[in-house]
Formats: structure tokens, sequence, C-alpha cells
């Protein structure tokens, strides 16, 4: 069995890199929809306050735009991609620290944060490696 690198040529690296951003921007983005459309009863389930839910979700609506517009450049900046890392792992830090030490959700709450932090988590670290994969601008 022979070892694979996450991409072999710089044109493979930059759509793989493209395609974790627009997946995370596609992502994001229905999250964001969802929150602002149904704000009270997905702030119910959680045990997460509606309004706080609302303001997530238009601010997630926000970033996933920006997000689509980086994925969207044929070769997305190394500086906007960096910016897209550094907000990913932010918000997976403070998701744990709202969940265990802010907030008081349910258990839906609990297991649906937890589980959208490392996705955000896992999105960070697949991006900065397709982005460390790019050859280096001389």
């Amino acid at each position: 069995m022979s070892a694979t690198t996450l991409t072999t040529t710089p044109v493979q690296a930059r759509t793989w890199l493209r395609r974790l951003l627009a997946a995370d921007a596609l992502g994001t983005g229905i999250n964001g929809l969802a929150y602002v459309a149904a704000s009270g009863p997905i702030g119910r389930l959680l045990g997460i306050d509606p309004g706080l839910l609302l303001a997530l979700g238009v601010g997630l609506t926000v970033y996933a735009a920006a997000v689509g517009a980086l994925a969207a450049r044929s070769s997305p900046p190394a500086l906007g991609v960096r910016t897209v890392v550094e907000v990913n792992l932010a918000w997976t830090v403070l998701s744990f620290v709202a969940l265990f030490a802010w907030l008081d959700p349910s258990t839906a709450g609990r297991v649906y944060g937890s589980f959208q932090a490392v996705v955000v988590a896992a999105f960070a670290a697949l991006q900065y490696a397709a982005l460390r994969a790019q050859p280096r601008a001389e």
C-alpha cells in the first residue's frame, strides 16, 4: 500500500482548498439560515436562547458569504485562507467554552454543539493543510 499526500500538484492543491472553502461556506450558510429562519424551535430543542441563535445566524450567514467569495476565486489569497482557519479555530474554542462554561444547553444542545465544533476544527485543519500544500509565491 502506498502513502498518498493531500495533493500532488499546485492545481490539485488549489482545487482542494477551494472545495474545502466552498463546503465550509455551504455548511456555515445552511446553519446560519436555519438559525435565522427557526431560532425559536431550534433554541427550544438545543436549550439555547433564540435571540442568541438569531444573532449567530445573521453572523454565520455573513461569514458564509465571505468564505464563499473566497472559494470562488481562482486562487484564494493565503491571508484570506489563514483568516478563515483562525476564525474557525476561534469558533471551535468559543463553542466549547460556551457549551460548558457560559450556557446551559440541553443534552441535544451539548451533543450538537460539540459535534459542530469538531467539524469546524476539522475544516480548519484541512484548510490549513491544503494551504500549506500550495507552492509559495516568489
